[in-house]
């Protein structure tokens, strides 16, 4: 139901997305390091709203299809934002590109999948990705400035975030690799008729 708890936290994921680009696009330090909250909050909900689904066995239809659909919102308006705003080098989108492509292809690979009734189940090593994308793009929005709030410029946030970028974008290619032979395997199929 779309009133369960885990349901919840995952629209509020999509509901954080315009006060995360509000507070990126005012550019001020405490502006910054309060849009780095933003979207860390955001990105905790998505480790919770899946364990208090399977803990509370609230797992829906609705819930499977929002989860993915938040994550990709919040990463692809996170991205666009940095770039935008040039808070990203050149060597920093790079690996956002190949985030951004990842990104569609595994939307395009679980529509084509769902017709055929076929899971294409999170991995391991995809949910590593998740947390170093999120660790990176939370260091990216707070940028150095953020950091200056609470008193860590001497911690390189920037750099912190673009290593981890990269390390997520190294992920992203192994794992987008996997669920490309997967979805190559099933391309012949025909969809299952409906019992």
């Amino acid at each position: 139901m779309l009133t369960d708890l885990p349901n919840l936290l995952t629209l509020s994921r999509i509901a954080a997305i315009p006060l995360l680009v509000l507070l990126m696009a005012i550019h001020h330090p405490w502006a910054d390091f309060a849009a780095s909250m933003v979207f860390a909050a955001a990105g905790i909900t998505d480790y919770f709203d899946g364990k208090l689904a399977r803990d509370r066995a609230q797992t829906s239809p609705i819930g499977r299809m929002l989860d993915p659909i938040a994550d990709k919102l919040l990463v692809g308006a996170t991205l666009i934002v940095l770039a935008g705003l040039n808070h990203l080098s050149m060597w920093g989108l790079y690996p956002a590109i190949v985030i951004m492509m990842r990104e569609i292809l595994v939307s395009g690979l679980r529509e084509h999948l769902a017709e055929l009734r076929i899971g294409l189940p999170v991995t391991q090593l995809a949910k590593w990705k998740t947390g170093f994308q999120m660790g990176a793009l939370g260091a990216l929005v707070a940028g150095d400035a953020g950091a200056r709030v609470v008193h860590l410029s001497w911690l390189h946030v920037q750099t912190i975030g673009l290593v981890m970028l990269w390390v997520a974008a190294a992920l992203t290619l192994i794992t987008g690799w996997d669920y490309l032979i997967t979805g190559l395997r099933h391309a012949g199929t025909q969809p299952k008729a409906k019992p």
